[in-house]
């Protein structure tokens, strides 16, 4: 199992590539498969560590992200003998070891950066078996041996009740593709609290549409946060503003706010249909506007319901049954 080093395995916070790779690696070894995870030296896991990046490039500024990639993915690829399947999650650079290797590659795409790297991808679709994290996701110049949605743990996320105060809540990179300057607008619209957590991954955008909105009490921004805390935010929140302006890959902040019973409002782009039930688990909209008038009918949503879609569709199990069909036909 190939994993990214920009993060810990499983991240500390952000690092959605790393928390998938973590949930499929331990769902694995549950079932007595036995998994080698190639990942920083600071990573947590029940299967065979290895390590040649000590800790992550995007937490340590020591770390030389070039060298810390190049290294860590030749040492996946120069122990492939020993393994029945090298599965890649790091994006398009392992591609390029597939074919010095006697073993089957499966390939996570876990969302096309850009058009640009396709043509690595194209190169060796004949090689490597791709899959898709959504039917959405898939690009029609490649050939993919599957879709498997992320699962989560939904046993180990506790439900919320919601809020007292009609608290929304933007869970995501702070972008302008993901929408936090909409969630902003369709609270102060409908007079309700917004709490705001994730990665700032556009400074420019943050200060100039993010911030001046921030004031602790009408709008709160936590920063980046972890398993618990996003747990607890989430189960607190009456819905999750997942407003994007580009087509979705997965979504995984939905499936975690529905597994704590908030419902979700998005724009339905990319898999956002294929992850949200429209009008059981959420409300799909065009704009701002219809965002505005949604939150009034978030009380026709059944909290339960919420819940029992993502243990119907998004469980680690349904991902770990996914993907040793994957090994299962690679391998013959």
């Amino acid at each position: 199992m190939l994993a990214p080093v920009a993060w810990r395995v499983p991240p500390r916070h952000y690092g959605p590539w790393e928390l998938v790779v973590s949930r499929l690696t331990e769902g694995l070894v549950a079932r007595g498969v036995d998994v080698t995870l190639f990942a920083t030296a600071d990573s947590v896991t029940s299967a065979r560590l290895v390590a040649t990046c000590p800790t992550p490039y995007a937490e340590d500024a020591t770390v030389d992200a070039k060298v810390a990639e190049c290294l860590h993915v030749a040492s996946a690829f120069e122990r492939a003998g020993d393994f029945d399947v090298v599965h890649n999650h790091f994006d398009f650079l392992p591609l390029t070891y597939s074919r010095l290797v006697p073993v089957p590659v499966v390939t996570t795409i876990h969302g096309l950066s850009s058009e640009r790297i396709v043509p690595v991808y194209r190169q060796y679709d004949d090689r490597v078996a791709y899959v898709a994290i959504s039917e959405a996701d898939r690009h029609p110049d490649l050939t993919y041996a599957a879709t498997v949605h992320h699962g989560i743990p939904v046993a180990e996320v506790p439900v919320g009740a919601g809020s007292a105060d009609g608290t929304l809540v933007f869970l995501g990179r702070i972008h302008p593709h993901k929408g936090t300057a909409e969630a902003i607008e369709v609270a102060r619209r409908t007079g309700r609290p917004l709490v705001l957590a994730g990665i700032v991954q556009d400074e420019d955008y943050f200060a100039s549409e993010v911030l001046p909105h921030v004031d602790g009490e009408r709008v709160r921004y936590l920063g980046s946060i972890g398993p618990e805390e996003r747990d607890r935010v989430l189960g607190a929140a009456d819905a999750l503003l997942h407003l994007v302006s580009f087509a979705e890959p997965f979504g995984l902040s939905m499936v975690e706010a529905m597994a704590c019973g908030t419902p979700v409002i998005a724009t339905p782009l990319g898999a956002v249909p294929e992850v949200v039930a429209d009008g059981r688990t959420g409300h799909l909209v065009a704009d701002v506007d219809a965002a505005v008038a949604a939150v009034s009918r978030l009380g026709e949503l059944d909290r339960a319901a919420c819940r029992e879609h993502v243990e119907e569709r998004f469980s680690v199990d349904r991902m770990v049954d996914g993907y040793l069909e994957v090994y299962e036909g690679v391998c013959g």
